[in-house]
């Protein structure tokens, strides 16, 4: 079969196109004949060597979520059979033509959603309602504050935020033209962070409060200064790091003013509490069924071109989810 592989890190040029051995399927395992693959930015991170749980030196294959058909089930499998439609958080890596995931991070995709949608839902989607639902426990009325409000996870959050009770949705994003864009998607304000200040406006749109709730991917400055429009009790949620540096707090900043700083990581889950995700997964499903949840699908790129849809990524310039098609 062929699959992207990764024997140096760097790049997007080092994700190249080989032909591997089909991977054999264990006992706990279902094998997908691949149909969708997600691209996330913790692709471009594990990419560059900076995403936990990347093993310097070995060569990989990237990619966390994909959608397919079943092919191949283990002997214990009991959820599954061939011929059923999945979406599933693979073995080792999504950007290849089949793999193999375990049974209790695989889910039955619903007639009604096509396997494109539910192969750009299942990261952003999870890791938004988590971030939001089971982390911030934002709380109906609250304001929250979403960095990089454009992307796939942004665009995700904003209409789960509506969604659970958000009185006031603030986003960021680095360019104009991604402002209305992230407007249509449900927030009420969009900043962008590049030629304005948004702890200033973030303040202004609250009356000096701040925000009840901040998502931050971004880490770096961005977190650093978050704490200065975060309302009292306010929680922030650093669960990502696109930018190159890590973000510093001080303990000052949070006692007193009940505060909070959580770290979230769905990869984490997925590896020691995996029965965490089915709930989030299924409420998942049953928002877009209901059409309440719109999971935007801007660009898609065969798999020989994953090199292009890092770049793409990479440039800023990605509205929504991108996807890789076997």
């Amino acid at each position: 079969m062929r699959a992207i592989v990764v024997n140096e890190l760097g790049a997007p040029e080092v994700l190249k196109l080989s032909e591997v051995e089909l991977p054999k399927v264990l006992s706990n395992q279902v094998q997908i004949k691949v149909q969708a693959i997600s691209v996330n930015f913790a692709d471009i991170k594990a990419r560059q060597g900076q995403y936990h749980g990347t093993e310097s030196g070995a060569a990989f294959t990237p990619g966390l979520d994909c959608a397919g058909e079943i092919v191949e089930i283990g002997s214990k499998v009991t959820r599954f059979k061939v011929g059923q439609r999945v979406m599933a958080f693979p073995k080792n890596g999504s950007y290849a033509e089949y793999v193999n995931a375990d049974e209790d991070l695989t889910f039955v995709i619903p007639d009604e959603l096509n396997s494109e949608t539910a192969a750009a839902s299942l990261t952003v989607g999870i890791t938004a309602y988590n971030v939001i639902k089971k982390m911030a426990h934002l709380m109906p009325g609250e304001t929250i504050l979403i960095h990089a409000a454009a992307g796939g996870i942004g665009s995700t959050a904003i209409q789960l935020a509506k969604i659970l009770g958000a009185s006031k949705i603030i986003g960021t994003v680095s360019r104009d033209e991604k402002v209305q864009v992230a407007k249509d998607f449900g927030a009420d304000h969009i900043i962008n962070y590049v030629s304005g200040d948004f702890v200033e406006e973030v303040n202004r749109l609250t009356n000096g409060k701040g925000a009840d709730v901040i998502l931050d991917t971004i880490a770096g400055e961005t977190f650093e200064r978050s704490i200065n429009c975060l309302a009292t009790f306010g929680r922030i949620i650093s669960f990502g790091h696109a930018g190159s540096m890590p973000g510093v707090l001080k303990t000052m900043d949070l006692h007193s003013s009940c505060r909070s700083v959580i770290g979230y990581s769905t990869g984490t889950y997925r590896k020691l509490r995996p029965e965490f995700l089915k709930e989030s997964a299924d409420n998942l499903i049953e928002l877009m069924l209901q059409k309440k949840l719109t999971i935007h699908i801007s660009k898609r790129y065969t798999l020989a071109q994953a090199s292009d849809a890092h770049a793409h990524i990479e440039s800023r310039q990605s509205i929504g989810k991108v996807l890789l098609i076997p």
